[in-house]
């Protein structure tokens, strides 16, 4: 397994690189997709209290000992991709044991979401209305009237 974490980065962005870094980086590594994750959470960067979101982009790359030898590949897709949206990028691989990694999946469920996972919700508001209309259409009176 394969974890990429960015900092740095709009998470959005970030989802976007997931699928073309990802399937590049699985073919320099020759494994499947399903083995590289990215991960990014909603921060930012930041340099003698100056955020630098997007201009320096932090990235660890955490994986197997055995596929340290292809690290050079690895860094030249990965510049490449980030380098579109980011102005500079900083990488560290890390590296571990395969016996120090454990991935237990319930056979209940698949291994992860696709887009027919999604949730659509019924609303009960028309979309016939304009903005204003209906029940929550704003009130424009005096609502003091009468106190006193």
């Amino acid at each position: 397994m394969i974890t990429i974490n960015i900092y740095g980065l709009d998470q959005f962005v970030v989802g976007d690189l997931s699928v073309t870094l990802g399937k590049n980086l699985a073919k320099i590594y020759e494994v499947s997709e399903d083995d590289i994750n990215f991960i990014s959470t909603n921060n930012m960067v930041f340099h003698a209290g100056n955020e630098q979101t997007s201009w320096r982009v932090i990235v660890e790359v955490n994986l197997p000992k055995k596929l340290e030898v292809l690290q050079d590949q690895a860094l030249e897709i990965i510049n490449h991709y980030i380098s579109e949206v980011a102005i500079n990028v900083e990488t560290t691989f890390r590296y571990y044991l395969s016996d120090h990694h454990s991935l237990h999946v319930n056979e209940d469920y698949p291994l992860y979401l696709e887009g027919q996972g999604e949730v659509e919700i019924e609303s009960e508001v028309s979309e016939e209305l304009e903005e204003g209309e209906g029940e929550d259409e704003i009130y424009t009176g005096d609502i003091f009237k009468g106190l006193n």
